[in-house]
């Protein structure tokens, strides 16, 4: 039995280190929808050292704001689950009023018809942005 996230990028992979990457989840209803993984298979955040833990975070923060500089989301949803793949990982997701789920979770039960636009080459633009928030 083998875990998704180590045996797959996770989606398309935009930025990595050693410790973990940012991968853009295809997913047509969430255009810019981000995971941040850990590369180990590691289950929950207390299995990493206090310094692991701070360099996870700030990828999530700097994916974050890369999301909101290029998309411009109404909210951004940061999840960290893993009941279905025990592997250290956090959800970046651009929440918009206009979005299928809003305001319930994106899990959730549609509440409408996603619509959705976006600036051309936005995959370029919010690889560059990741790529700048995370050259350390």
């Amino acid at each position: 039995m083998g875990c998704e996230l180590c045996d797959q990028a996770g989606g398309v992979l935009i930025w990595q280190d050693k410790t973990c990457r940012v991968v853009l989840v295809n997913d047509a209803d969430y255009p810019g929808f981000c995971r941040v993984i850990w590369q180990q298979h590691v289950k929950e955040m207390t299995d990493l050292s206090a310094a692991e833990r701070e360099h996870f975070m700030a990828a999530v923060f700097a994916v974050e704001a890369a999301i909101r500089e290029v998309l411009h989301p109404d909210k951004i949803n940061l999840a960290s689950l893993g009941n279905l793949t025990p592997h250290l990982h956090w959800h970046v997701i651009p929440r918009y009023t206009h979005d299928k789920h809003f305001p319930q979770p994106i899990w959730g039960v549609a509440q409408r018809e996603g619509k959705s636009s976006f600036p051309l080459n936005w995959q370029a633009h919010l690889m560059e942005s990741v790529h700048s928030k995370l050259s350390l």
